[in-house]
């Protein structure tokens, strides 16, 4: 199923896939003949090699799982390992990774070990004593894909840009996660519902849509604008050669300012709607309503004649 957003601005179903993330097996190390011989061979896992043994030191291993399955997160991960502290300063960083399997060697105490995963994040409290400890770190996340459309047509990639928000409150955008998403961006967050806006073009084709990341899954949606792209011309006659240097205003009938471009025939997106043009050059000033409706990309000509 295809999430559409139309003027209400609000999606009621989204199309969500398992998102599934593998990783090669273990591979084991091979000694040469005659070296360390009757020594265990060590492993390498999630290709880290064992930090070298020390002294009065534990070999602590981390694996991130996602929440509700005993699915290994194998890509994407970074791991800190911080002082467990009780004073009042900031805990110091002890060791970081970003292996999917990472090994640390640790003296004994106490540690807490997070795991970032995108925007997701977790963290367990450890307590290292004396042998080799293997832990696990669940991750509520799941993922975000977004697009675009007007109509069965998909909008270029390139002529969309996304923001994120975490609602508070009342205020759907309450706080910002990520500015400048790309159509087709891979964006993990944490499970919860976010309030994403879309925007086409550089003016006023905006879309919003409150969308849910469930743990495991991608959620891809599709915002539908009711939008199209014009190019202003000023000319002479219909279909003339259009003058160069043109300044074009794009007003509301209530007369506020949508968009501003200056040359011979910029291309402006727009929101359906009505407009006014205004045209300036030479000193002289041209003017013109018009009408953009959804998916019907034309030209917009305004004749510089007397009166």
């Amino acid at each position: 199923m295809r999430l559409t957003c139309r003027r209400s601005g609000r999606c009621g179903s989204i199309l969500a896939v398992i998102l599934t993330i593998a990783g090669p097996a273990p591979v084991r190390a091979e000694e040469p003949p005659g070296r360390n011989q009757g020594l265990p061979t060590p492993s390498i896992t999630g290709g880290q090699l064992p930090l070298p043994s020390t002294q009065g030191e534990t070999a602590l291993s981390l694996t991130a799982l996602l929440a509700g399955s005993d699915r290994a997160l194998r890509s994407g991960l970074t791991w800190r390992i911080y002082e467990d502290r009780s004073d009042a300063g900031r805990p110091a960083i002890v060791a970081r990774s970003t292996d999917a399997d990472p090994r640390f060697s640790l003296a004994p105490g106490a540690y807490v070990a997070t795991v970032t995963y995108g925007f997701a994040s977790a963290s367990r409290r450890i307590v290292v004593s004396g042998a080799a400890m293997t832990e696990q770190v669940r991750i509520n996340a799941g993922a975000l894909r977004l697009s675009g459309a007007i109509g069965d047509v998909r909008i270029a990639p390139a002529d969309l840009a996304f923001s994120i928000f975490v609602p508070i409150g009342a205020n759907s955008e309450g706080r910002l996660v990520r500015s400048a998403v790309k159509a087709g961006d891979l964006i993990r967050l944490p499970e919860g519902t976010y309030h994403v806006v879309s925007t086409y073009g550089e003016s006023n084709a905006i879309q919003r849509a409150d969308l849910k990341v469930d743990v495991g899954k991608v959620t891809d949606a599709t915002l539908n604008h009711r939008a199209a792209t014009v190019t202003l011309k000023l000319v002479a006659a219909p279909g003339a050669e259009a003058f160069a240097g043109t300044a074009f205003s794009v007003l509301t009938p209530g007369g506020d300012t949508i968009r501003e471009a200056i040359g011979a025939f910029p291309a402006v997106t727009l929101a359906e709607g009505d407009y006014v043009l205004i045209a300036r050059h030479d000193g002289q000033v041209y003017t013109r309503e018009f009408k953009v409706e959804s998916g019907l990309n034309r030209d917009i000509e305004v004749l510089a004649k007397a009166g």
